[in-house]
């Protein structure tokens, strides 16, 4: 646990044990809780302030028949590009509020869940790549 008593998370099989408990739960790339609580998200292209902070769910769909780590490795690959900007995966609740201009969940009212080692994230990128044709075009 880190200093706000946040867990973290080692392993994908830890974070879909987590998701089968019923809860919705979100993962967002942000420097985590603390920083966050000082303002919501901001629309990069209009430059709009957003009610909430945007977040992916992280609900595996009924339609998805493959292991629910698969799914949870493509969730966690979406937005790798922000590990470049500072940013940490971390998994939260919260009420959806509203949605962000990608129709992604808008958040308030949330608590940190766990934070997501490099160690998962690196075998999330295994995963992803191994098992699903990561980067395929949906045209």
């Amino acid at each position: 646990m880190d200093a706000l008593g946040i867990p973290t998370l080692h392993r994908l099989d830890e974070l879909a044990d987590l998701i089968e408990q019923g809860v919705d739960l979100y993962l967002r790339y942000s420097p985590g809780p603390a920083a966050d609580t000082q303002h919501p998200s901001k629309d990069h292209e209009s430059g709009l302030l957003m009610p909430g902070l945007s977040a992916n769910p992280l609900k595996v769909p009924r339609w998805w028949s493959l292991p629910p780590e698969d799914w949870l490795a493509r969730r966690i690959c979406q937005y790798l590009r922000e590990l470049a900007e500072g940013a940490r995966p971390w998994v939260l609740t919260g009420r959806v509020v509203d949605f962000g201009p990608d129709n992604e969940p808008l958040l308030d009212e949330i608590q940190p869940v766990a934070w997501l080692s490099s160690e998962l994230v690196r075998n999330a990128q295994r995963r992803y790549h191994e098992r699903l044709d990561a980067g395929r075009a949906t045209h």
